[in-house]
């Protein structure tokens, strides 16, 4: 394919150039790379120190608040203990008070068993205050039908005497 204008070998030298070019800009994309990969690796490494750090710092300042947390559940519950204590000495004397209550709550219950027969004492009393109440009644019939009568009496002898 020669004309001889040298077409061919200019063709060749524009092809060559241009590998050369794209090896140059290879090799530096490659270069570029491995920079930004060592980069991307070191700030990796240091983020993972870091995290390292700080996580170490916040388990050191949780081991302390839980520590701290203990020993005040611990003092409260000791504090609550005596506490306690203190008022299941102080109850004894009340229990034997609450021993003594059911003796005086036993006499009220006889005086309601008094109160009980005081109650049928009042309803018999008023059961003969309405019998006596109707004997009134009857004797006062009786007594006003023998004024009706006695008038009658007194009538007939004072007519028997002016006879």
């Amino acid at each position: 394919m020669s004309n001889g204008n040298g077409v061919a070998e200019t063709l060749s030298n524009a092809a060559e150039a241009v590998a050369d070019t794209a090896k140059d800009i290879g090799k530096k994309v490659a270069k570029k790379a491995k920079g930004a990969v060592k980069s991307a690796k070191a700030t990796a490494v240091k983020a993972e120190k870091a995290v390292a750090k700080t996580a170490s710092k916040a388990k050191k300042a949780v081991g302390k608040k839980v520590a701290a947390a203990k020993k005040s559940l611990a003092s409260a519950s000791a504090a609550a203990k005596k506490e306690v204590a203190a008022l299941k000495k102080k109850g004894a004397g009340k229990k034997k008070a609450a021993k003594k209550a059911p003796a005086k709550k036993a006499p009220a219950k006889k005086a309601s068993k008094k109160a009980a027969p005081a109650k049928a004492v009042k309803k018999a009393a008023k059961k003969v205050a309405k019998k006596a109440g109707a004997a009134k009644a009857s004797v006062k019939k009786a007594v006003k039908k023998a004024a009706k009568k006695a008038p009658a009496k007194k009538a007939t002898k004072k007519a028997a005497k002016k006879k």
